[in-house]
């Protein structure tokens, strides 16, 4: 199966509300892990995908913050990331995977989805309206530029250190 990119609602409802169970894997951020741990990771999920094609789930992904809202309603990511479920939206029933994200452990924990032996959580809350997202572009984040602070040097604070502190000493 296809593992989709949860970039709107439209991808939601199609692998999550139309399908009885819902495997949705929350990724860390790029920058945590660049383009080339972010493949392993869904090259993982991709190979759990491919062993149970036969069962139609579906498959779905973001990282983490981009679907806060989804995350909080499914109460995903306290531990860190990744972070998968399983979702059964018509049950109202979500199942949290708590090991590791290794091909063995989603394995096992799907069996024990498909054999109910794992007890559902109740959804606390609706699903919410998810954001639109920008589809990954498959490259490595770049860290945000950082604000140039140098002029601050340049600056005279001897006006503010007589005038304000007097005041907020005489406040105290």
């Amino acid at each position: 199966p296809e593992i989709r990119e949860l970039l709107n609602d439209a991808v939601f409802a199609e692998e999550c509300r139309e399908k009885s169970i819902c495997i949705i894997s929350i990724l860390p951020d790029i920058l945590d892990t660049g383009a080339k741990g972010r493949n392993e990771y869904l090259d993982t999920i991709k190979a759990i995908g491919d062993k149970y094609k036969k069962r139609k789930f579906g498959w779905v992904w973001s990282f983490a913050g981009e679907q806060d809202k989804l995350q909080a309603a499914l109460e995903m990511g306290g531990a860190g990331y990744p972070a998968l479920v399983a979702l059964n939206i018509k049950k109202n029933a979500v199942l949290h995977h708590r090991s590791g994200f290794s091909k063995d452990s989603i394995n096992e924990f799907l069996q024990y989805v498909i054999a109910g032996r794992i007890a559902p959580s109740v959804l606390r809350s609706d699903v919410p309206k998810l954001r639109k997202a920008a589809k990954w572009d498959g490259l490595d984040g770049q860290m945000p530029e950082e604000e140039d602070y140098s002029d601050l040097d340049d600056m005279e604070l001897d006006d503010l250190e007589n005038g304000q502190n007097r005041a907020v000493s005489t406040l105290l």
